[in-house]
């Protein structure tokens, strides 16, 4: 393809509504362009990239054993009654109404519709499992649309659905396919790393993220380098707790005066004393009432962690207006002796301490020597805290890492959750009817750009890696002169007779400005062919990631960037 002849409109300036680099380095390149909040063109650059992992994907999903199919964006809004989602999704589902004021939804997901198709053909456990996959548009009113494809309100995905009569044959699935996406990272040359996740508002028994390492990464990731153990931080456990020496005996619970000591580090500088031997104590509101949570000094409550204990649609730290009546203690000196709190918890690294330091209820005063089964109630013992970064792996005891990661991915288990709602049942080998047992597996596709570009990229642009990158080599004209432009065209299309994807740009432009646009587009390879290195029989070429310069006669550089791609291309 020739430059002159292709649509690209690269941008100078960075768009002033941009807030990540990879929207930035995109709308500059001319791969996307913003249409609406949370909404955007693919320009032919970038559909180029997505296309091309569009490809990889289908690829791998072939060898996973899940077959293609298309469902409808818009869903009639019965199916989500019958599932139930229709009163509990929120916001984010765009319910609209067609000319006879019938109501449909703009499908943020397609849980509901796949249900409906199965159950309609599938009659018998002769004919499970069923896996099916789509790549659609999808639609999330976003609150707050932003990141560019990252967090977009309309977005491309690839979603998969599985369907079994066991758990046995779910859990093949599901190491299939999760095996499918470690397979598509991989071959899209990302650094990534599967993690273990919260099931959220799709429900089920297990999941996994699959989260592109980068800064930019709105999730922390925890790993551990040595056995490969990963999980999004609102999943991560570690060891940290175990094998702490504790004091022996008891001591009688003693009221300690604490004045102006509203905070747990305010109270350890006070008393003297780490604030990892003193005890910490949230409050939360919850549909069922208050709920106090015990977690030692040094840590963090886990929110995600205490919702899914205790099984609650809402959980909000308590306002201070509703904290002495809830508690029975102000803010800053609750605690559980005496507490109002019908439900108390505790994390479990306070398992089998005494003499605990606790707030008393009381302005200005905590309690020492408190200890549970004695003093107060044995709280719910859980995990309830945050992992720190060299923390122990709970695996292999190793130190755990912490990264910034972006979720490209997500696999669940789903159990019955849709089966059952929406009566999609099979009849067993005895004839009884029973609720398929469900798979889902999404993919972001547009996300899955995007996070490339902002894994990898410098102060001048994009470095695309070369599966996804919208064509492999550029090679660029410098200069007007009669054998530059012959030489040129004749490495363009030998390239093309190879099979590279490559653009040639045959601009009448200043070298200086075609450089800084291949630059910032981030074609992987670039040719240069000027007067002064054709001179001596030589033209130059040089790889985006470092720009080495490098010269040699045309056919030799010609063979060596078509190794180069194909050696790429099966790595």
């Amino acid at each position: 393809m020739r430059w002159t002849r292709y649509f690209i409109n690269t941008l100078r300036e960075v768009p002033a509504d941009a807030d990540v680099i990879s929207q930035k380095l995109m709308m500059r390149g001319g791969m996307i362009r913003k249409v609406a909040a949370g909404i955007y063109t693919y320009l032919p650059l970038g559909l180029r990239s997505v296309q091309k992992l569009e490809a990889i994907v289908r690829e791998e999903m072939t060898r996973a054993g899940s077959t293609e199919l298309l469902m409808p964006a818009i869903q009639p809004a019965e199916l989500w009654v019958e599932s139930g989602r229709w009163q509990k999704y929120g916001k984010e589902l765009l319910r609209i109404k067609d000319r006879h004021e019938r109501d449909f939804v703009f499908g943020p997901t397609h849980e509901e519709v796949i249900t409906e198709t199965v159950r309609d053909a599938v009659s018998s456990y002769r004919q499970l499992p069923v896996n099916l996959y789509q790549i659609q548009t999808k639609f999330r009113d976003e609150v707050r649309p932003r990141f560019g494809l990252m967090r977009g309100r309309e977005f491309i995905m690839k979603d998969a659905y599985s369907f079994h009569s066991s758990r046995e044959s779910l859990d093949e699935t599901y190491e299939a396919m999760r095996d499918a996406y470690g397979r598509t990272f991989r071959r899209c040359a990302l650094d990534h790393v599967p993690v273990e996740a919260d099931t959220g508002n799709i429900g089920g028994s297990a999941s996994h993220e699959f989260m592109v390492l980068a800064q930019s990464g709105e999730d922390a990731v925890v790993s551990c380098p040595s056995c490969r153990y990963g999980a999004n931080i609102e999943k991560a456990t570690s060891r940290f707790f175990e094998d702490e020496p504790e004091p022996a005996p008891m001591t009688e619970m003693a009221p300690l005066h604490t004045p102006g000591t509203k905070t747990i580090d305010d109270v350890g500088a006070f008393l003297k004393k780490p604030t990892s031997r003193l005890v910490k104590t949230l409050v939360f509101d919850t549909e069922n009432g208050p709920v106090m949570v015990l977690v030692r000094g040094d840590r963090e409550g886990n929110e995600i962690k205490i919702k899914n204990f205790l099984g609650v649609n809402t959980l909000e730290m308590l306002p201070d207006t509703k904290f002495e009546a809830a508690t029975g203690g102000p803010v800053g000196y609750c605690g559980p002796v005496g507490t109002k709190c019908k439900r108390v918890l505790a994390d479990s690294s306070l398992k089998g301490r005494k003499d605990w330091v606790v707030g008393g209820n009381k302005p200005d005063t905590h309690i020492g020597g408190v200890n549970p089964g004695r003093d107060f109630p044995e709280p719910e013992y859980g995990d309830f805290t945050t992992v720190f970064a060299g923390d122990p792996c709970p695996r292999c005891g190793n130190k755990l890492e912490i990264h910034r990661g972006i979720e490209v991915g997500h696999v669940f288990k789903l159990g019955t959750k849709y089966s059952e709602a929406m009566n999609c049942v099979y009849l067993d080998e005895k004839g009884e009817r029973r609720p398929m047992i469900m798979g889902c597996y999404g993919l972001g596709i547009g996300r899955t750009v995007a996070a490339a570009v902002e894994q990898s990229h410098d102060g001048d642009g994009i470095i695309w890696p070369m599966p996804i990158a919208p064509f492999e080599v550029v090679v660029t004209s410098v200069g007007r002169e009669e054998n530059v432009l012959a030489t040129a065209t004749e490495i363009y299309e030998k390239l093309q007779a190879e099979g590279i994807e490559v653009l040639f740009d045959d601009r009448d432009e200043r070298p200086g400005v075609k450089f800084k646009d291949a630059d910032l587009i981030g074609f992987p390879l670039r040719i240069a062919v000027g007067a002064r290195s054709l001179a001596n029989g030589q033209v130059e070429w040089s790889f985006r990631r470092d720009r080495a310069k490098q010269l040699g006669e045309p056919a030799a550089v010609l063979a060596r960037v078509v190794e180069e791609v194909r050696k790429a291309r099966t790595a």
